[in-house]
């Protein structure tokens, strides 16, 4: 990206100040414009130098800064340059120009006008791509020196002259690539950002698939339960219109801390919602050891616990099984077993699964599922390291049916 690209995203305020900052250096035009205006030329010559002046303050400012047409003026060329400039073939045919016009203006009038030389390399160095803007802004010293040479300028002014001229253009250049990195800097921004949006748009995908998919189970098979009890057993189907009371309540608590972006499950929580659904559908669930340590790093443990909701929800909605099989091992990598004896795993693998493996990827651990040895039911194994150094502290009694 160039300056003079029209893509740039320019505050009126900053365009302003820039254009300010261009029409202030234009005052180093005055002894060109003195020496026209009293020099005694002729009308042809007076036309000539006005109009070179004209086309070397254009191409100046359009190519240190973008446009002309600011504060409402020439409105219709600035627009006409901004649909031009926007290629570098056009940008060295405007450069070309500018040099041109320069060149012969000196030529055509005397060594006063050897100055233009320092807005020729200011623009080369603002309008061309380095390193082709270094030889340019050298070739413009050697034909100011050379100028300087044929017009017999004293020989401190042409020195003078070389000096400020490859100061002038090698300050451009600098400025250049830093508006260059700065762009580059902002657009990276940009993306930053939305990758952050989308991550944190999964992240909640994840996390509301997860805590409402257990949560409407639960409820969806308490409600069929009720169903069942009534109208024969009225006093049982109130205790599981009660549960369906208890298990919403959590549920909308569990969506704030999600949205919130603090819910982190632990083994307790889920241990227990396991417990619940298997006792609600009948199905036998049996946990190795009976009572697990706690898990000295917060992070994995999280992970393994949502595995370890998907899988049951899973289970207890889709399998028929009747008994269901979860083994933890501890050590550097803890994992987790889940089995049952149901239907089996469908074809494709649902958002649940899918979110799991995004989860396990970001911990740094697996996910896998398959069949168990048995050769019949659903297996999901997962596992992940902890933090090392550290021991088990206490035990989660589970509470599991017997």
């Amino acid at each position: 990206m160039n300056w003079s690209d029209p893509t740039r995203q320019d505050s009126a305020r900053g365009r302003a100040i820039r254009m300010s900052w261009s029409l202030l250096w234009l005052f180093f035009l005055t002894p060109v414009v003195h020496d026209l205006a009293t020099g005694g030329y002729g009308p042809a010559r007076l036309v000539l130098g006005s109009f070179g002046l004209l086309v070397v303050v254009v191409c100046y400012v359009s190519l240190v800064f973008g446009g002309i047409g600011w504060f409402g003026l020439l409105g219709r060329v600035q627009s006409a340059l901004r649909r031009v400039l926007d290629t570098d073939r056009t940008l060295q045919l405007t450069c070309l120009l500018l040099w041109a016009t320069s060149v012969g203006l000196i030529l055509a009038f005397d060594d006063e006008w050897l100055g233009l030389m320092v807005y020729v390399s200011v623009s080369l160095g603002a309008g061309l791509r380095f390193p082709q803007s270094m030889w340019a802004i050298l070739g413009c010293v050697l034909t100011g020196l050379a100028l300087g040479t044929l017009l017999d300028a004293a020989g401190n002014d042409i020195l003078v002259l070389a000096f400020v001229t490859v100061l002038t253009g090698g300050l451009m250049i600098g400025m250049r690539r830093l508006m260059e990195t700065l762009v580059e800097l902002r657009e990276a921004r940009e993306i930053v950002a939305q990758l952050s949006a989308n991550e944190e748009r999964l992240r909640m995908a994840r996390d509301l698939h997860d805590v409402l998919g257990h949560s409407l189970s639960l409820i969806t098979l308490k409600s069929e339960l009720a169903g069942r009890f009534l109208p024969g057993h009225v006093e049982r189907a109130a205790e599981q219109v009660a549960d369906i009371e208890r298990v919403s309540r959590q549920a909308l608590v569990d969506v704030r801390e999600a949205v919130g972006g603090y819910r982190r499950p632990t083994f307790a929580v889920e241990l227990a919602g396991a417990r619940i659904a298997a006792r609600a559908v009948g199905i036998e669930l049996a946990l190795l050891p009976e009572q697990w340590p706690v898990c000295p790093d917060p992070e994995a443990e999280a992970v393994l616990a949502w595995a370890l909701r998907e899988a049951v929800t899973n289970t207890m909605r889709h399998s028929g099984a009747r008994r269901c099989t979860v083994t933890l091992g501890t050590g550097l990598v803890w994992s987790l077993d889940i089995a049952d004896d149901g239907r089996g795993a469908a074809r494709c693998e649902g958002n649940g699964l899918s979110g799991l493996r995004e989860r396990f990827a970001l911990a740094g651990g697996d996910l896998r599922v398959g069949v168990p040895d048995e050769g019949r039911g659903f297996r999901l194994t997962a596992s992940v390291p902890v933090l090392p150094g550290k021991g088990d502290v206490g035990q989660i009694d589970p509470g599991v049916n017997r």
